[in-house]
């Protein structure tokens, strides 16, 4: 607070739930015994007594490397490849006398990818660095010494020390809250960044301690902690503080953990308990799931069968070699008389021909090495960084309004984008905004609300029905009204009846006036007052809090302000027609949880009377009215149905007056209850509520949309044509979830529903007798019977399986997804286009999750929104973020994260099916280039009598696959489109050649490899034909290895590059430019290598200049040879284009046709 005064609002008198007193015999007495030894000297941070303890800093690292350690274990992580394993073998025998080749040129290439992978490791590695530095010297006022504090760094900041942080600052450790601006030492704190949500919570410092509320009174300050020792868990505390000779018991309520926000409390101060890696949050920091995509998977089998092909060839030349060998020397004669066998080494010696054939062997291993593409992991990964650039950079899946594009968190799954054969999704946040908007209500009997949900839009549109507002107003727009105020967020309602004070002059006038009370009062909303405008905001713990508080705002009932036991209202007094400032005293508060399902207060009014106002879910309090509570239970009860088929979100609510001798009753046992101790401490406190939360007066109920986001609808209809099966995995009662699932497409008219529920007479009567066994046994039965009775349905059903949607609740889902029936419910949910399952928990979501993924061994997409989603999301094969207002939790464990859900049809349509085929392509493009060149390797070494004698230069076997053949494959991963967008987006059953995996299946990489082995053969066999045994230039000289090596070399580059371009189905000036540029830079290499010194250059001396280039048979070769090995590739596309199309190739051929726009 300006001037520092603090803030006199005892809030420890109104949260009774939270704030009741713990005690040191609650899980103290573990205290000092392992695991809970921590001792803590508070403002003592430099004697002795702390620093024999070696507490950890407060720096933080989250990087994986340290200069010391960057260079062994990105070297350790680099040869775990196998690939690169192998030529780090070969590389180093390339250093003895086997090695076909120099050992330089067999150790330069593979520094080069080595070093381009460890650069872009440490690229990566120094970004996370450089946030750690920004979050080291983030700054924290300390206390220095005698009641002085000053600002230091957080990563001086030590066990012990004093801190005090300010209102909108982040905690730079895990505190111990001592005091705050509060008279009471309570704060607000919000852990988005620890658990994604966005509510505040309450959190109170020891009585003890509150006084301690200047910086000068901390000059004296000394306490000491024991606690447990650092641990991951987030929401539990155990540890006492020994104050004053006095102990205090401590508990998660006075922890104020790292990463959290301080908010609407203008100070704290806290003592430093946990620091740096030992905090909760660091202790939680653990790396996500790695996840491999199917085709890289795939991958790694097919290098090994390259392995074994050139193990296979090795052994197949050593056996050749081995023979004929021993042949070469036979009773003192020799048959290979210029090989002179007689005075060999080791390595030809007929003597020892065995040892020659394994020697051999080895040579033969690092001579076919060319099989294995040295820069296909590298390349891969360059390919899938820009792949990402480009879908972070897609102004089509940028929101403008909240200034959030795409982010791909990580390339490794691009091409799983588009083999996507299921999404499961969230409803909250997701499907919907997650912004709450009093739309509807019924008060005394009555409906009141004009505008219309989308579900009700939807539906109305199915049947053709007009919608009677539409009618009325003749507006069909979800949030018109006659008067086209602007938007209030929260508010979306509009009936002349009771607005602008217009209820007065309603018959239960007296009703609406409770009811919009009730809004006003029953709540834990704070206010905030804007200074500039005067404007009053609310920070709330729910969407839907806030939008009651907005509502009853509108409607003539401000709340403007809270002190420690009130509540101030500006109402609209009936009588004089004007607003007149009440204020309400605040006894109790009943907050709400899960188990209570509702929300109470107790107050009193000014004219002395003692109220309670309830609201909570219609399944607990109707039962809760008074028999005579009022005589329009009946028409509330239909219209909280009408409701939910709307689908909106109900609550009842209610009031009691009470008698004096009644609420000191009440309070005098829940003040026991909660200031136990015992066991059954929640039991206790539930019985004294229940004490007054009963004998209630209905006064109506409310129902607020959470509306679908934009597009939503169009969305699934389109990823529903791409053949894409959605499930949704919600929190929602099945009316809701159903009725949602139309307003969005994911359900259609013509769709078959197949429901499986407990909500049955049978298990509600067992549920009665409060028999468990009988219960879980009939229940178990029951989803088996429906399961078996659904696949049933399913395959007498006369529709595709497209039209048949699945619905299943929580406690049915609960026994589905149990060991022994799993399989059965997978298999009739594959059935389905459709399933929605409701009242699902964040575990069974994960659970749902892995079962499709390992069930149906397909690519599980998941999406969400929340803390909640994130055991979905990594489970999932890829995890969708949604960077929506519950967080960012969702978004730091997902994959891809993006703003709104519409974005996934282009995120899959058209970026997962460009990244899956051009990532195809190119891998099976990389497999074919290395075997068209290794291949001709060993048909020259079996020409020349397997004598390992490579038939290139060593430079040109080694510079082949990093820069006369890889660019170019590098751009086709990068810039290749079969389709346009608009066609991937309009033609949606093109995504399916992904999802069903058609360009990557063994017959089309089987297909590519045999097209690298015939164009081997011909370039071999013609190369050979044209030049063995005639004059290859006007000297007369015939062609020696070095120009048959050289000319097959230049066929390979040339037919290498001219396949690309042939396969390539968009060309850009940046293909054109890396295709030709590799051929014309091979040229240039021939010209440059060739200059240098013969000790450099060997048999490339002048090679180009002097033989080839002035021999017209070079050139004649060489457009030869490339035509010809063009030539089968060129009339199977033809022959498959005419008579077996893929889809995209018709696309292609009707677009051509102009069939297609």
């Amino acid at each position: 607070m300006a001037g520092g005064t603090r803030r006199k609002l005892r809030l420890s008198k109104i949260y009774s739930f939270r704030c009741g007193k713990a005690s040191l015999q609650e899980g103290h007495s573990r205290i000092g015994r392992p695991g809970f030894s921590r001792v803590v000297y508070c403002n003592e941070p430099e004697s002795f007594e702390s620093s024999i303890r070696n507490y950890r800093t407060n720096y933080v690292r989250t990087t994986k490397y340290t200069l010391a350690t960057f260079l062994p274990k990105s070297l350790f992580e680099q040869f775990r490849r196998v690939a690169n394993f192998y030529f780090l073998v070969t590389g180093t025998l390339a250093f003895t006398r086997l090695a076909p080749y120099t050992a330089v040129s067999a150790i330069i290439p593979l520094i080069i990818v080595v070093g381009a992978s460890m650069i872009k490791e440490g690229i990566e590695d120094w970004r996370r660095k450089q946030q750690d530095i920004e979050v080291n010297n983030r700054k924290v006022k300390v206390h220095k010494h005698n009641g002085e504090f000053g600002y230091t760094k957080w990563k001086n900041v030590r066990v012990g020390d004093i801190v005090k942080v300010k209102k909108d600052e982040f905690f730079p450790a895990d505190l111990l809250l001592l005091s705050s601006s509060y008279e009471d030492a309570i704060c607000y704190v919000e852990t988005m960044n620890l658990d994604g949500e966005t509510n505040l919570k309450l959190k109170q410092g020891l009585e003890a301690t509150s006084s301690y509320c200047t910086e000068s009174s901390f000059q004296d300050f000394k306490a000491s902690v024991k606690c447990e020792d650092p641990n991951a868990h987030l929401y539990s505390f155990v540890g006492s503080m020994e104050f004053e000779a006095n102990q205090y018991p401590l508990s998660p309520r006075q922890l104020l953990l790292r990463g959290s926000k301080l908010r609407n409390t203008d100070y704290i101060y806290g003592a430093v308990i946990f620091t740096g890696h030992d905090t909760k949050v660091m202790q939680n920091a653990t790396d996500p799931p790695s996840k491999r995509s199917k085709i890289e998977r795939k991958m790694d089998r097919i290098v090994y069968l390259l392995f074994s092909m050139v193990f296979s060839m090795s052994l197949v030349g050593s056996v050749f070699f081995g023979i004929w060998t021993k042949d070469d020397l036979e009773n003192g004669r020799m048959k290979r008389w210029y090989l002179r066998p007689d005075h060999s080494t080791i390595f030809f010696d007929p003597k020892r021909a065995p040892a020659a054939a394994i020697y051999h062997f080895l040579t033969g291993l690092m001579l076919f090495g060319n099989f294995i593409p040295i820069s296909l992991y590298v390349s891969i990964e360059i390919v899938k960084i820009l792949q990402s650039v480009f879908i972070n950079q897609d102004i089509q899946m940028y929101y403008e309004e909240a200034d959030k594009p795409a982010y791909a968190r990580t390339s490794n799954l691009n091409e799983e984008l588009g083999q996507v054969d299921t999404i499961l999704s969230d409803k909250t946040g997701t499907l919907t905004c997650n912004e709450m908007e009093f739309i509807k209500c019924s008060i005394a009997g009555t409906a009141y609300g004009r505008n219309v949900t989308e579900v009700e839009r939807a539906r109305n549109r199915r049947n053709g029905i007009p919608l009677a507002y539409d009618k009325l107003s003749g507006c069909d727009h979800i949030e018109c009204s006659p008067d086209k105020e602007p938007h209030i967020k929260g508010f979306n309602f509009y009936d002349e009846r009771i607005m602008k004070g217009s209820w007065v002059k309603e018959s239960r006038a007296d009703v609406i006036r409770k009811f919009f009370r009730l809004l006003a009062l029953c709540h834990t909303v704070i206010p905030e007052e804007e200074t500039s405008t005067g404007k009053v905001s609310y920070e709330a713990e729910s969407p839907d809090e806030a939008a009651f508080v907005v509502a009853a705002r509108e409607l003539g009932f401000e709340f403007y302000k809270r002190t420690q036991t009130s509540i101030s209202l500006c109402e609209l007094d009936p009588e004089s027609g004007r607003k007149v400032e009440r204020v309400y005293q605040l006894l109790n508060v009943l907050e709400f949880n899960a188990s209570r399902k509702r929300m109470s207060v107790v107050v009193r009014d000014e004219e002395g009377k003692l109220l309670l106002f309830c609201k909570g879910a219609d399944s607990v309090m109707f039962e809760r009215l008074s028999e005579d509570s009022n005589n329009f239970e009946k028409e509330t009860k239909k219209h909280v149905d009408e409701y939910a088929d709307a689908g909106l979100r109900t609550l009842i609510l209610a009031y009691r007056e009470l008698d004096e001798e009644e609420y000191h009753k009440f309070n005098k046992k829940f003040n026991e209850a909660k200031n136990s101790v015992s066991d059954d401490r929640d039991a206790l406190i539930a019985e004294s509520t229940e004490m007054i939360e009963k004998e209630l007066t209905l006064l109506g109920a409310t129902a607020v949309e959470d509306k679908l986001q934009n597009g939503v609808s169009d969305c699934i209809a389109k990823l529903a044509q791409a053949g894409i099966k959605i499930w949704v995995l919600t929190g929602d009662k099945m009316e809701t979830a159903i009725n949602i699932g139309f307003a969005c497409s994911l359900l259609r008219r013509e769709m078959k529903q197949i429901t499986i529920s407990l909500e049955t007479p049978e298990i509600q009567a067992l549920e009665k007798l409060h028999d468990k066994s009988a219960i879980v046994k009939a229940s178990k039965d029951s989803v088996c019977h429906q399961i078996t009775r659904g696949k049933e349905s399913l395959a007498t059903s006369s529709g595709a399986s497209g039209e048949v949607a699945l619905i299943v609740d929580g406690k049915s889902l609960g026994y589905a997804l149990e060991d022994d029936m799993k399989d059965k419910f997978l298999a009739l949910a594959l059935g389905c286009a459709s399933v929605i399952c409701c009242r699902s928990s964040p575990k069974q979501k994960a659970l749902v999750t892995r079962l499709v993924k390992s069930g149906t061994g397909k690519v599980t997409l998941a999406i969400g929104d929340g803390a909640n989603d994130v055991g979905m999301l990594q489970e999932a094969d890829i995890g969708v973020g949604i960077s929506g207002a519950e967080g960012m939790q969702a978004v730091m464990a997902s994959d891809i994260a993006i703003a709104q859900f519409r974005y996934l049809e282009r995120l899959l349509l058209v970026h997962g099916h460009w990244c899956y085929r051009r990532i195809s392509m190119m891998i099976c493009y990389f497999f074919f280039k290395n075997i068209t060149f290794g291949f001709s390797l060993f048909l020259y070494e079996a020409h020349a009598a397997f004598s390992a004698q490579p038939a290139y230069n060593d430079w040109f076997l080694s510079l082949y696959s990093v820069f006369f053949s890889s660019l170019p494959v590098v751009a086709l991963g990068v810039f290749d489109q079969d389709v346009s967008a608009g066609l991937c987006l309009k033609v949606c059953l093109l995504y399916q050649e992904g999802a069903q995996n058609l360009l990557f299946r063994w017959v089309q990489i089987l297909g590519w490899m045999f097209n690298g082995f015939c164009s081997a053969t011909i370039i071999f066999f013609l190369c050979t034909s044209a030049l063995e045994h005639q004059a290859f230039n006007s000297d007369g000289h015939v062609a020696g290895r070095d120009i048959l090596g050289t000319t097959m070399y230049t066929c390979v580059v040339w037919a290498v590059n001219l396949q690309m371009a042939i396969t390539t189905r968009y060309l850009t000036l940046i293909q054109h430019i890396l295709i030709w540029g590799s051929i014309i830079f091979w040229y240039l290499f021939c010209l440059a290598y060739g200059a240098m010194s013969p000790t450099l250059s060997t048999t490339a001396y002048k090679l180009l200049v002097e033989a080839l280039a002035p021999s017209p048979a070079f050139w004649a070769v060489t457009l030869f040879v490339t035509i010809c090995t063009l030539i089968p590739y060129f009339t199977y596309s033809a022959i498959r284009m005419e008579f077996f199309p893929m889809y995209h190739e018709r696309i292609q051929w009707i677009k051509h046709k102009g069939g297609i726009e």
